[in-house]
């Protein structure tokens, strides 16, 4: 316990924060990275249980005795300030999510920046925005913040996925369907929000030190927020993170914009082009520069590396060594797969393109195609390898929740007078060594009738919507409704003990169980891949709105925080983003019409070019089509070295978790992290790997050299670059629509093929 409260302070120094690659919530990271970086273990799959006697960290947080109480921190001040702030991170997330898979939580980013705009607020004479500002109402704008930039998976990942299936009617656009993409958000957003509220008790209080639930990083943010209120020391150093995170954002912010007008210099830095075009424009660079090798001085993915560390940076960078230097053009070579020539003009000779999707099953695929696979099905075992070797702490989970359940049905036959051997014998037994109690009176609980009747009207209307606006028999949604349960549950369970939540192992496994629900029922192909898509959105959306709240929780039970406010905080926020989330899709959408409508053979051929590569929109799209369509094939020995690559991800994860422990257990930062491995595979092109590494060997080397202002400055900069270059891709998408952007206004100096 001791460990785990030195490594969750050391933490909030600098803040931890979730990376989420492919939108599902699950970092390519060792889970406790940031953690670790400090010097101090937090375990995959333990943590210590030996007693603190200076501070219980399962138990409300010791606050600074000279802050005052806060009658009501549910103010309208926090949650538009949440709102607002949240909205950024949507924006950033949608961006970032499109082009690379990659989002990011909102709570650190809101905990941080909000502290800074509400104490400036705070001394001023004006009502309502003016007055006194604490700690809880610190966590009402991270509750806030979250809540609006949540929503961002399923536009980066399922949705664009259906129309570039063709799943949608032919002719429709997002800006056809913007009505039954606000509703399926409604639905995928609030019905995780209701079912998981009952839960809180359970996860929090009742078996959090049972079942180890640190929850590290909402337990970071809540020791963060202490921290910025902590006296004159807390808010000196609150407002240097403040300063640095708001430079760090509108630096970022400008360079992305600027960097649209000359993207070949500012951005990427085509460096093969350049030797391609001094050597006199001879084809060998030029055979480099198509596998994607370049620099591209991206903010967001530096940012990431900050975040993320070394060893998942490294494994990136590894795998995509691995392919697109080793097995791509092995592939190319004894002609397994092909490129198409990128470019009709002959000083750009050797210039292909090795990404391509389109034609599939009609000629020799590309390498991106034939890498998918191996890529996908080691992200989906790697993950449910994970969530397997939990089997202790489930199975104990499971055996809590059947206790609890005797427990309050005995208490109710009690108090009725009454009585049952049988519950009376199972109800749970709490040790009085370990007894929490709910800090929080009834009266600031969310009432049942509240959870409870918003479910069943979510769950009424998300029948009706998936009925009439996406062909889904109401069977099926509940089926859809029970898996984001039960993946929630699980997500919940494991993101508390590792960091790390496994939706991505959720979403595969929602769209296989779908395409077993769909075979031989008379759908159509096309209909099939539509249920199997939206079901996948509704149960992997659920489970990521629940996991969202129970952190929130976390944090609000940590500071003292009332429930029912943080509720009404986070809900008012996933409204907010229920609307933003779609508009925002829409408009990159509307700028960027590659993200869900294909480049043709034609349009390839003439190096037509797109600045999302959609990576999550890829992956979905092909276990869309190999659970529903015949004619879709894998690749013999694509399919072959999948299943190879599958076992040895299991292979090491059961090696770490049973054979690395004790004194052994110090070589596990060694191992390769298998999902970062993956995403290389997926994502056509190294130069977000290359961005990553450089970020994490300087937030190594700074570690290294000077911990007193990286425990400062640290995460700030990460979430300032990476939110500002996030809203910096929203001003592209509107200069595109405006007919002045880069392309049209810029130079496409140094670039490859006059296009960048």
């Amino acid at each position: 316990m001791d460990d785990e409260k030195k490594a969750l302070e050391a933490s909030a120094a600098a803040g931890s924060g979730t990376v989420r690659p492919f939108s599902e919530s699950q970092p390519p990271v060792e889970p406790s990275a940031d953690l670790k970086s400090h010097n101090v273990e937090v375990d995959k799959t333990e943590t210590s249980e030996a007693d603190d006697e200076e501070e219980d960290l399962y138990r409300p947080l010791l606050m600074d005795s000279g802050i005052a109480h806060e009658e009501n921190p549910l103010t309208i001040r926090a949650v538009v300030i949440g709102c607002v702030l949240g909205s950024l991170v949507c924006a950033s997330n949608l961006y970032l999510g499109l082009k690379t898979g990659f989002t990011f939580s909102a709570n650190m980013f809101g905990a941080i920046f909000g502290y800074g705009v509400l104490k400036l607020l705070e001394k001023g004479k004006l009502p309502i925005i003016s007055g006194a500002f604490g700690p809880q109402e610190n966590s009402i704008v991270q509750a806030a913040a979250t809540g609006a930039g949540g929503t961002g998976g399923i536009f980066v990942a399922a949705i664009p996925a259906m129309y570039r299936l063709g799943v949608m009617g032919e002719g429709h656009s997002p800006r056809d369907d913007i009505g039954a993409i606000f509703t399926i958000t409604l639905v995928a957003s609030f019905i995780g929000l209701f079912y998981v509220t009952p839960l809180r008790k359970f996860f929090i209080i009742q078996v959090a030190r049972e079942l180890k639930l640190m929850f590290p990083t909402p337990t970071a943010v809540a020791l963060t927020i202490r921290s910025m209120h902590a006296g004159a020391a807390g808010s000196i150093d609150a407002v240097k993170k403040l300063k640095c995170l708001a430079i760090c954002f509108i630096g970022s912010l400008v360079h992305r914009v600027g960097s649209y007008y000359a993207i070949g210099i500012l951005y990427d830095w085509h460096v093969f082009t350049w030797i391609h075009i001094w050597s006199g424009y001879t084809s060998w660079a030029m055979n480099i520069e198509s596998w994607g090798w370049y620099f591209e001085w991206t903010p967001a993915f530096i940012g990431s590396g900050i975040l993320i560390g070394l060893n998942p940076a490294i494994s990136m960078f590894a795998g995509s060594v691995m392919a697109w230097a080793i097995i791509g053009p092995a592939l190319v070579h004894y002609g397994e797969c092909i490129g198409l020539q990128a470019s009709d003009d002959p000083k750009w000779d050797g210039y292909y393109n090795f990404a391509s999707l389109s034609q599939l099953g009609k000629r020799t695929p590309s390498p991106r195609y034939w890498l998918l696979w191996p890529g996908v099905m080691v992200m989906v075992c790697s993950s449910m390898a994970e969530l397997f070797v939990q089997y202790k702490a489930i199975w104990a989970g499971l055996r809590s929740v059947w206790g609890q359940s005797c427990s309050g049905i005995n208490s109710y036959l009690t108090s009725r007078g009454k009585s049952s051997p049988f519950f009376a014998k199972h109800a749970h037994q709490t040790k009085d060594e370990n007894l929490v109690e709910d800090p929080f009176p009834p009266e600031q609980q969310v009432k049942t009738w509240m959870w409870a009747l918003g479910l069943l009207v979510a769950l009424v209307v998300g029948m009706i919507i998936f009925h009439f606006q996406w062909d889904t028999h109401p069977g099926l949604t509940i089926l859809a409704v029970i898996l984001a349960f039960l993946f929630s549950f699980l997500a919940i369970q494991i993101g508390a003990v590792t960091d790390t939540t496994p939706l991505t192992a959720a979403s595969k496994a929602s769209q296989l169980i779908f395409g077993a629900a769909t075979s031989h029922s008379g759908y159509t192909i096309q209909h099939a891949q539509k249920i199997n898509l939206v079901a996948g959105a509704l149960a992997s959306g659920g489970a990521d709105m629940a996991t969202s709240l129970v952190s929130d929780f976390r944090t609000g039970f940590l500071i003292g925080t009332s429930p029912i406010k943080q509720w009404i905080a986070q809900s008012i926020g996933s409204f907010v983003s229920v609307w933003l989330g779609p508009g925002l899709f829409v408009l990159f959408t509307s700028a960027y019409p590659c993200i869900w409508k294909p480049f043709t053979e034609e349009e390839e051929a003439a190096g037509a070019h797109c600045p999302f590569l959609v990576p999550s929109v890829s992956a979905w799209a092909a276990v869309a089509q190999a659970v529903t369509d015949p004619k879709v094939s894998i690749p013999l020995k694509s399919g072959i070295f999948a299943i190879v690559m599958g076992v040895v991800s299991i292979i090491q994860v059961v090696v770490r978790h049973f054979w690395l422990v004790g004194p052994r257990e110090k070589y596990r930062r060694w191992l390769p992290n298998w999902g970062a491995i993956a995403l290389s595979w997926v994502i056509p092109a190294p130069v977000f790997a290359n961005a990553a590494l450089l970020g994490a060997i300087i937030a190594a080397l700074w570690r290294k050299y000077n911990m007193r202002t990286w425990d400062i400055y640290g995460y700030a900069v990460a979430a300032g670059f990476i939110a500002g270059e996030g809203l910096g891709g929203v001003v592209g998408a509107i200069l595109t629509l405006a007919g002045v952007d880069g392309y049209t206004k810029g130079s496409m100096i140094a670039c490859p093929a006059d296009s960048c």
